[in-house]
């Protein structure tokens, strides 16, 4: 617990008072908020967004639900099973993926102000300004009302992030897009080029390929998804092209040039294409102008993320910032532990000191990829006795029954006592079955949980019980029980 901030509170300068102020309504901001409110703080929450929620509501849930309504509407995965479908128009296909986001944002919009009533928290429609010394200053969404002025002990920034736009990228132009005027194209693209290999890129690249765009994904290094296992990202390349999607891997030094005509995309091996629409995934940049940052001494780095330590407090006692604004970004489930870990250290509150160290991440591309502890490469660089376990999905019933994609489940672990150090799966239900394994990995479990659980039949569960299988049998030197594992 910090010392709260110094305010000044003279007559007629302040308006209002409180324990808690935060800045931005995403899931970093609502839970920090929350969870304040909810141990007796008066808390206050200043959001210039027409509504609440921040990229969760805006930007994640739409996104999300643009990969479901396009593999609903189109029967991208149906037609392969059962050679036939849905022929829906592009056209009526992107409006009812756009109708279905609109939808959601509107139910998780409704879902963040109803929590925020329920816990007492004042919800203030306006941009907020540091002045130092616990005062800040709110200029009203109306724009009519006259900027107020409060003091609180302690203030939470929790402003989000916005799509990184690399300066030698002309987004100027109609048809060069970054990852939220992508999700809000009205109509269908012909083709569409989408520049980089992070989680982002590898979603949208799928996501048009399901509505029928043809679709290139150029990367400019030698893999997709460079935080994840290395097999998996390659399965998914491949995954990729079974989709048809040109995946260009070490595409070099990539240039995009636009004109009345349209866009030209050039790598630096040499290739040109011509798309209709171009998506730049460059990662993304903390929304901190206009916060007064510098003048009340708040310290960031050169994409804007704001700078904390293990607690999530800045540079100046008192303020804290959590999810995307201090970068990298971080998965809404961590951002909102992030806000609520910091608020614990703020006011003492004995509930949370760090935020979990075995958080799922996962990648909503299709099909999906998920992940928990540490890659096949980082145990290895770690230990000297690991091993793998791999089950295919292919040859899991389920799977088969669903026509679900063809992926992978694959368990790390230590030789010695079999204790699991990562789980990696790509899969239609990744980002799902990755919470079973996180729960073991957790509890320092080992193969043997798998090996000895019940697993329904038929279920993709029952993966990582021949996954675990597999692994016994290398660890015991024995020939291994999964086929073309």
């Amino acid at each position: 617990m910090v010392a709260p901030l110094t305010t000044t509170r003279e007559s007629g300068d302040v308006d209002s008072h409180y324990d808690l102020v935060v800045v931005g309504s995403g899931p970093a901001g609502e839970k920090g908020a929350a969870l304040a409110a909810f141990h007796g703080k008066r808390v206050a929450l200043v959001e210039r967004a027409p509504q609440p929620g921040g990229t969760m509501v805006n930007g994640v849930a739409s996104t999300k639900t643009m990969r479901e309504a396009a593999l609903y509407l189109t029967s991208f995965r149906q037609r392969a099973v059962y050679g036939v479908g849905m022929e829906v128009a592009p056209e009526l296909a992107v409006r009812g993926v756009q109708e279905r986001a609109r939808q959601v944002e509107q139910l998780l919009a409704s879902a963040v102000k109803e929590n925020l009533d329920r816990h007492g928290v004042t919800l203030l429609p306006g941009s907020a300004r540091l002045m130092g010394e616990g005062r800040i200053e709110v200029k009203p969404s109306s724009g009519g009302d006259a900027p107020h002025v409060m003091t609180s002990d302690v203030i939470l920034l929790a402003t989000g992030a916005r799509p990184y736009h690399p300066p030698n990228m002309p987004f100027e132009h109609r048809d060069v897009l970054d990852s939220e005027s992508a999700a809000r194209l009205d109509r269908p693209a012909r083709s569409v080029v989408v520049i980089g290999g992070g989680a982002v890129a590898c979603e949208f690249a799928s996501i048009f390929a399901a509505l029928g765009s043809e679709v290139a994904l150029l990367e400019g290094h030698d893999r997709l998804l460079s935080f994840v296992d290395a097999q998996i990202a390659a399965q998914l390349a491949e995954a990729f092209v079974s989709m048809g999607i040109d995946v260009h891997l070490d595409a070099g030094r990539i240039e995009v040039a636009a004109d009345a005509d349209g866009v030209v995309v050039r790598t630096g091996d040499g290739a040109v294409r011509y798309p209709s629409k171009v998506i730049v995934a460059a990662g993304r940049a903390g929304n901190t102008e206009g916060l007064g940052l510098e003048a009340a001494g708040v310290r960031t780095d050169g994409r804007g993320h704001i700078v904390v330590d293990e607690t999530f407090e800045t540079s100046v006692s008192g303020i804290y910032a959590a999810g995307d604004v201090t970068g990298p970004p971080a998965l809404a489930s961590v951002s909102m532990e992030q806000g609520r870990v910091a608020m614990c250290h703020a006011f003492g509150i004995p509930v949370r000191t760090a935020v979990d160290g075995q958080a799922p991440f996962g990648v909503y591309s299709i099909p999906e990829v998920a992940m928990v502890g540490l890659t096949e490469e980082a145990a290895r660089s770690s230990y000297d006795d690991v091993l793998v376990g791999r089950a295919r999905l292919s040859r899991n019933a389920r799977t088969a029954i669903t026509g679900g994609a063809a992926g992978l489940v694959k368990l790390v672990f230590r030789a010695g006592d079999r204790r699991i150090l990562g789980v990696h799966i790509l899969g239609d239900n990744a980002t799902e079955l990755i919470h079973i394994a996180q729960a073991v990995i957790s509890a320092d479990g080992t193969l043997d949980y798998f090996i000895n659980a019940t697993f329904a039949t038929p279920s993709e569960t029952e993966a990582f019980k021949y996954a675990a299988y597999d692994g016994l049998s290398r660890a015991e030197n024995r020939p291994t029980l999964t086929v073309n594992a």
